[in-house]
C-alpha cells in the first residue's frame, strides 16, 4: 500500500545525538536522563522499552500537538543512539521480564528536560498547600481537553519545576504515551480516564472559557496541521504501518467535535471536579477525602 501520510520531519533541526549518560528516571517505559549534542538533557525513550514501541509515536504525536494548541510541554526531539555510546555507558539498560537487556541503538523519543539540571528543579508532585504556588494552574483545564481529544489512557502526568531560590513554579505536561491508548490506537472513552489526581488543579474551573484558548484550537485545527506533525513521526516507531497511521488521524480529525461531550462527561461524573463551575449547578455526593481524591494520586 502507499504511504497516505509523508514523513516530512526536518532531521537537521529535531534530531541530536546521545553524548552523556545521566540517570535513569523513573516510570513504566524506563527512560533515560541523556545529555545530547545539542548541550541540553533530554528524557529519552528507547524502542524497546517494555511497554509498547508505539509509545515514542504517541509521545511525539501528543506532546506537538499540545505545543501547537498552546500548551506548556517539554521541547522534543528525536535522539539518535549509537552502539559505541551504548556499550560504554554500561547503566543503559531496559528490564523486562526476562532480564536486563541493553536499550537498543537507533532513534528514540527525547523529551527536553524542564530545566537545566544545576539552576533548578522538577518536582514529580507537589503537596497540596503548594499547589496554590503553582502559576499555569489554568492550564490543567487546556490538557484536560487535551486528554479527552486524544484519548489518554492514563492519568494526566505533570512535572513542577522551578529556579534555585525561587518559590513559585510552572506546571509543565508530560508523558503522552498513553494517549491514543497506547498501543492500540483507539479510543475506549471513561470520564476519569486522562484525568489528573487531584480536584484542587481545576478549582479555577467556572465554565466553558476556562477551557479557552485550548478548546477552541481543537475543535478549529486544520487537517494539514495535524497531518503534518503526524508525518514527523519516524515509521520505525509504528512498524511503518501507514493504514493504521491513516486511521488514527482520521479518528483524531473526527473526534474534534465531541471533545466538549467528553469534558462533560467527566464533569458530571461521580468525583465532581469543577465544584465552582457557575454556570449550572451540578450535584454530587463526592468526598474530598483519603478514599476520594487524594487515592487517585500515585
Amino acid at each position: 500500500m502507499a504511504q497516505t501520510v509523508p514523513t516530512i520531519r526536518d532531521q537537521e533541526n529535531s534530531t541530536v545525538a546521545a553524548v552523556q549518560h545521566f540517570r535513569r528516571m523513573r516510570g513504566g517505559a524506563q527512560a533515560h536522563l541523556v545529555k545530547c549534542s545539542d548541550e541540553n538533557y533530554y528524557v529519552v525513550k528507547f524502542q524497546n522499552n517494555p511497554q509498547h514501541v508505539r509509545v515514542l509515536a504517541n509521545e511525539l504525536f501528543a506532546t506537538r500537538l499540545a505545543r501547537y494548541i498552546g500548551l506548556p510541554v517539554p521541547e522534543t526531539k528525536l535522539v539518535e543512539v549509537g552502539q559505541e555510546f551504548i556499550l560504554d555507558s554500561p547503566a543503559l539498560t531496559i528490564e523486562l521480564r526476562s532480564g536486563t537487556v541493553p536499550c537498543q541503538p537507533g532513534l528514540h523519543f527525547g523529551s527536553q528536560y524542564l530545566i537545566n539540571v544545576f539552576e533548578g528543579r522538577v518536582f514529580d508532585f507537589l503537596p497540596l498547600d503548594a499547589l496554590s504556588f503553582v502559576r499555569n494552574q489554568e492550564t490543567f483545564a487546556g490538557v484536560l481537553a487535551l486528554d479527552k481529544w486524544t484519548g489518554n489512557a492514563d492519568g494526566r502526568q505533570a512535572a513542577f519545576w522551578r529556579k534555585n531560590r525561587e518559590r513559585r513554579c510552572f506546571v509543565s505536561f508530560i508523558d503522552q504515551g498513553h494517549c491514543f491508548n497506547a498501543g492500540q490506537w483507539d479510543f475506549p472513552d471513561h470520564p476519569l480516564r486522562g484525568v489528573y489526581c487531584r480536584n484542587e488543579v481545576y478549582q479555577g474551573v467556572r465554565g466553558w472559557d476556562s477551557f479557552e484558548p485550548w478548546l477552541s484550537r481543537i475543535e478549529e485545527i486544520e487537517e494539514d496541521a495535524v497531518r503534518r506533525i503526524a508525518g514527523e513521526i519516524p515509521p520505525e516507531w509504528f512498524g511503518g504501518e501507514w493504514r493504521e497511521l491513516e486511521n488514527l488521524i482520521r479518528a483524531l480529525l473526527a473526534r474534534r467535535g465531541v471533545v466538549r461531550s467528553l469534558i462533560d462527561a467527566f464533569r458530571l461524573s461521580g468525583r465532581c471536579p469543577f465544584p465552582n463551575w457557575t454556570r449550572e449547578v451540578v450535584t454530587c455526593n463526592y468526598l474530598h477525602s483519603e478514599s476520594g481524591v487524594n487515592s487517585l494520586c500515585r
